[in-house]
């Protein structure tokens, strides 16, 4: 079932996603060669909490910490530990955060320091096919019509999209339905209303679109051990268009 939110709803929402893009945009500009991905989880920790949330991933299904940390390869899932971050490395960093009973969930790449010019094609590319799908995140239109638009955007610049792993609704739980591919041809899946709230979130590999699960049951990672890129952002359907929750504008 498809749980369409009030205005009222929405706004709480957006400041669960103030809370999410604060963390990450803190997280990131602290990240440095020789920082442990653990030293990073903690963070975000501390800070949602003093900004009166909760981290919405810890403890969800046993995931053992507060943000998922994807490190080159890595795809999503990626659980922080003791290993240090590379100069060059490319990270993903995804979060959530519940509050007043609402979750708020995004995600960004970032690198560390300064990305050679193939890794930042990717991540640009993928932030693009973000917003590629977020154009069509429009009342009348289909689910599969975003899922089209961050398709065709990723694959016309030779990249390949995750197909194991997809976007979702967010409301009062942090996977609601429909579920949101980041592939598939237009005109599909059910209609947009006004008051769907969609987690939008391109999965984009340098590489092939094939994934494999670490033995620890959550990292996911490329087959072909090339990188990968992951931006998400939760969405309002409105009146008036789509409404990118957490920040002032896309």
């Amino acid at each position: 079932m498809i749980h369409l939110k009030t205005p009222e709803e929405v706004d709480i929402m957006d400041r669960a996603n103030r809370v999410v893009h604060s963390v990450l945009r803190h997280v990131s500009s602290e990240m440095a060669p020789g920082m442990t991905l653990k030293e990073l989880d903690t963070m975000a920790e501390s800070m949602t909490k003093a900004m009166g949330g909760k981290p919405a991933f810890k403890g969800y299904h046993g995931y053992p910490a507060s943000i998922c940390i994807s490190v080159n390869d890595e795809v999503v899932h990626g659980i922080p530990g003791g290993r240090t971050l590379k100069a060059g490395d490319i990270v993903s960093l995804d979060f959530g955060v519940i509050l007043s009973g609402y979750y708020g969930d995004a995600a960004c790449t970032v690198p560390v320091g300064s990305a050679d010019e193939a890794a930042s094609t990717l991540m640009e590319v993928t932030r693009q096919s973000l917003l590629k799908g977020i154009e069509q995140a429009r009342i009348g239109n289909r689910v599969s019509d975003v899922s089209h638009a961050v398709q065709v955007w990723a694959e016309g610049h030779g990249f390949s999209v995750v197909r194991d792993y997809v976007g979702h609704g967010i409301g009062r739980a942090l996977h609601e339905e429909p579920q949101v591919p980041n592939f598939g041809a237009p005109g599909l899946g059910p209609k947009l209303q006004e008051g769907m709230v969609l987690a939008i979130e391109p999965m984009i590999n340098e590489g092939g679109p094939e994934v494999t699960v670490d033995p620890d049951g959550w990292t996911v990672r490329t087959r072909d051990h090339k990188r990968s890129a992951h931006f998400e952002y939760s969405v309002a359907l409105t009146a008036s268009g789509p409404r990118v929750l957490g920040v002032d504008g896309p």
